[in-house]
């Protein structure tokens, strides 16, 4: 990828910020390793699309590093999950036999499993011998009449966000447009409703959370065209230009999509989140607000009364084990904002929360939600949030897994939301799911337990002197 075209991604005209500052977006520091490689963020954003063999060019440590990362669900195919790589060793890099051995890797993928499209990733080692990695994609697509798509996202041209962005715009040239949307089932279609098709973009569909929300937007005919990419098809990103608006679920990772989609097709978008009962139906109300259906906005404004009278009754037997409970929010991206949302409609406080991969749109989301004097956390090191929660005495820590060990060692109540989560936190009843994991981890005896103090320490409190324990192994009483 050259220069010029990184340059393009990264100044996206579609970010807020761009418009306030000469700077844009912030620019990857060669050697920074804290916002992830772009290779990364280009599987992130394309692996969930379930039917697709995903070919990574490159040792096979970069497909270890980055299969299956994100706990995303599929409702059908499976081939996603198969990690597939060309696996280059020092012989093919010394012989240059990257670009043969792309070629019977994209062969057999598509022999053994007949898939609908195959996707190519570009990664550092075949970036820089130089391998034609675009000449070969064409090569097989031809000769075998298969998609065969190539992300040129090499780890070293930047950031996580970056990838994204990169996966992002391989679709708009290679997939989207190349295929009309299947007629609205007969079965599907309601007397006096009509039927309107969005795209979602940005929704990974992390331990099947999507599937909360689908139904309500199943009952006011709203048809989701694709999600890009949580349990999307391949088919389904090729109609996404049919799509009358588009909504960015709470992420600004692929942009882009929504722009270029907008100045292509005249496609209309705007931003949303599905956390939380405030920005559930609000993001309904987006819907309705764009497509402009009378009716629409009619029956979306009944089943928001509906699902929030009935949500809320459903959450009052847990409020007041909640109520006023402290948080510690070390997140990134859009979650550092969206989560808040639906901690503060439990009646829950964000004494701070992280911003390390957040824009300057979720910057000003946070500062809208919790003030300008909130904490924001740019650098979360495991002693910098124990001094955090000390300080501001926080009861839990909300945070990804790789800080669960932390929360451990300080016995402090952990709950992981980042994508390696088991549960769903999306929508009405995902709220309902978040209350009860949050109560399950503020009230669990292994919590309770861990905070006690120790016998030894309540004496040397009581003493004021340190007690000479015995010196006897645990072992010695086995």
């Amino acid at each position: 990828m050259k220069a010029k075209d990184i340059a393009e991604l990264l100044d996206e005209p579609a970010c807020e910020h761009n418009t306030k500052s000469k700077s844009g977006c912030a620019k990857p520091k060669p050697g920074a390793s804290a916002g992830g490689c772009a290779f990364d963020g280009a599987q992130i954003a394309l692996l969930p699309i379930a039917d697709v063999a995903h070919i990574v060019h490159g040792p096979i440590a970069c497909a270890g590093s980055s299969w299956d990362n994100r706990g995303t669900r599929s409702s059908g195919p499976e081939l996603y999950r198969i990690g597939m790589t060309t696996d280059l060793t020092e012989q093919d890099v010394i012989m240059g036999r990257g670009e043969k051995r792309l070629f019977h890797s994209i062969k057999q993928a598509i022999e053994d499993y007949n898939p609908p499209a195959v996707f190519v990733y570009n990664t550092c080692v075949p970036a820089l011998i130089g391998d034609d990695f675009e000449a070969v994609c064409r090569e097989v697509e031809q000769r075998y009449d298969v998609p065969v798509v190539p992300i040129d996202a090499a780890g070293f041209y930047g950031t996580k966000n970056l990838g994204n962005r990169i996966a992002g715009d391989s679709m708009v040239k290679h997939v989207i447009g190349t295929k009309e949307p299947e007629p609205v089932p007969e079965n599907a279609q309601r007397e006096g409703v009509k039927v309107h098709d969005v795209n979602l973009i940005g929704e990974y569909n992390i331990a099947g959370e999507f599937w909360y929300v689908l139904p309500l937007l199943d009952e006011l005919g709203i048809r989701v065209l694709c999600t890009l990419s949580g349990d999307a098809r391949f088919h389904e990103v090729q109609t996404m230009h049919r799509a009358e608006v588009n909504m960015m679920v709470c992420s600004k990772a692929m942009l882009n999509v929504a722009r270029k989609l907008q100045d292509t097709f005249g496609m209309p978008w705007f931003e949303g989140s599905f956390y939380g009962i405030t920005d559930t139906s609000e993001a309904l109300r987006g819907f309705a607000q764009f497509l402009n259906d009378p009716d629409l906005t009619a029956r979306t404004e009944g089943l928001i009364e509906r699902e929030e009278v009935r949500i809320r009754a459903a959450l009052d037997k847990w409020r007041p084990r909640l109520e006023g409970k402290r948080v510690l929010l070390y997140t990134g991206g859009v979650k550092s904002w969206s989560v808040i949302s639906a901690l503060q409609d439990l009646g829950m406080k964000v004494v701070a929360t992280g911003t390390k991969k957040s824009t300057e749109e979720d910057k000003a989301r946070i500062r809208e939600l919790m003030g300008d004097d909130t904490m924001m956390i740019d650098d979360g090191n495991p002693k910098e949030l124990l001094r955090i929660v000390k300080d501001y005495k926080a009861d839990i820590l909300i945070a990804g897994g790789r800080n669960m060990y932390t929360a451990l060692k300080a016995r402090v109540p952990f709950l992981d939301i980042n994508q390696e989560r088991e549960f769903g936190y999306a929508g009405y009843d995902g709220m309902l799911e978040l209350v009860r994991q949050l109560t399950l981890t503020l009230e669990s005896p292994v919590w309770q337990s861990a905070r006690t103090p120790a016998p030894w320490d309540a004496a040397i409190e009581s003493n004021g002197v340190a007690l000479a324990l015995p010196m006897t192994s645990s072992a010695e009483g086995v």
